[in-house]
């Protein structure tokens, strides 16, 4: 039987759900972020724990917009606290926080003596500040970033918003003497929200040094070649954190590319197919690493990003061929960071997962 960290754990909630539970989750509650369609003044009142909205609408199997929160819980007693814009809470092995920055406040004639874009500020801006918390609290080692970027694709100040996002993150890495490059490069996603400020979550810890995994089949991000913008992305394909007597897989977005090159386009199953080879490869490298851990790729749980809200029973389809038909997988509606692909898919396992 394969161990998980039964001491933490994650759940995908209706809003419903989230109203009804959230109080007697009072003091384990590390944190949630709530993808939602709605105004964030139609939203529940936050609890102690940090509460993000992102503007990018959960999804129906019929492509039909929902709510749907995404909480992460430990044992407890869990401490929270803010710095500025970022939330927090942690115990003695885990933090999880969120920061969300208006690129208005960094769009000043002044700030602009730089030579930086408002959105490379901004992300420079958040990555400084998780990083110096991090340091503060002595968590050394990010598990897990995940980046929500409104007009991810649109092109401003010049250049691709996704590629100015790149350029503020390895701003903020190398601002707090993080390596930008190679095995302790963490896990991450990066995708585009409707409307809203930048968003950035993380997961950090206390244990082991998580062990960053590649996938053969592939390029790896941070040498992605300049073709892609004026900075490779700084994350790698995967990471192996050690929480308490489990390991816990963590799983990069992951897309139909091979090499460094999208492939597929136009091909929406197509795409669904090379994107679950990708993941494949991944999990077997993971397995590789941590040969203890037995990760099974049905057995995770999957969140799946979707440009195109009609694609949705196709990819169901697609996937459940693959997965089976009891994966778990939360469906949300947003852009991807290259026009030409169409989803983009995470995961993680070694952890409960609740369902409501």
């Amino acid at each position: 039987m394969i161990a998980v960290a039964s001491d933490f754990r994650s759940a995908y909630l209706s809003l419903e759900a989230f109203g009804k539970q959230s109080a007697q989750w009072r003091g384990s509650m590390l944190g949630t972020v709530c993808f939602t369609p709605l105004t964030h003044d139609a939203l529940p009142d936050a609890l102690d724990a940090p509460f993000a909205p992102v503007s990018m609408p959960a999804l129906d199997i019929d492509g039909t917009a929902e709510t749907s929160c995404e909480a992460w819980f430990t044992a407890g007693p869990v401490v929270y606290g803010r710095r500025d814009s970022l939330y927090f809470g942690h115990d003695a092995d885990l933090l999880f926080g969120s920061i969300q920055l208006d690129e208005a406040t960094f769009a000043s004639p002044e700030a602009a003596a730089d030579g930086k874009t408002p959105l490379q500020r901004a992300a420079e801006s958040a990555y400084t500040a998780i990083f110096a918390l991090m340091d503060e609290l002595r968590f050394p080692h990010v598990l897990r970033f995940w980046n929500y970027i409104s007009d991810i694709n649109a092109e401003c100040h010049g250049l691709e918003r996704y590629r100015q996002f790149n350029m503020g993150r390895q701003d903020g890495f190398i601002r707090r003497g993080r390596q930008t490059a190679g095995s302790v490069v963490p896990a991450a996603s990066a995708v585009g929200c409707d409307a809203g400020p930048l968003t950035v979550y993380f997961l950090a810890g206390r244990g082991a040094k998580p062990i960053a995994i590649e996938n053969p089949r592939q390029v790896s991000a941070y040498h992605y070649p300049a073709q892609y913008g004026p900075r490779a992305p700084t994350f790698s394909r995967a990471s192996v954190a050690r929480i308490g007597d489990a390991d816990m897989l963590l799983i990069s977005g992951t897309a139909s590319i091979v090499g460094h090159q999208s492939v597929h386009v136009g091909d929406v199953p197509g795409q669904v197919r090379e994107t679950v080879e990708n993941l494949k490869a991944i999990v077997h490298q993971a397995n590789l690493a941590a040969p203890q851990a037995q990760f099974v790729l049905e057995d995770l749980c999957f969140k799946a990003y979707v440009r195109n809200a009609s694609d949705v029973t196709v990819i169901d389809r697609e996937l459940r061929q693959r997965l089976g038909a009891s994966a778990r997988i939360l469906y949300l509606r947003a852009d991807i960071c290259r026009q030409d692909l169409l989803v983009e898919i995470e995961a993680t396992g070694g952890h409960p997962l609740d369902l409501l």
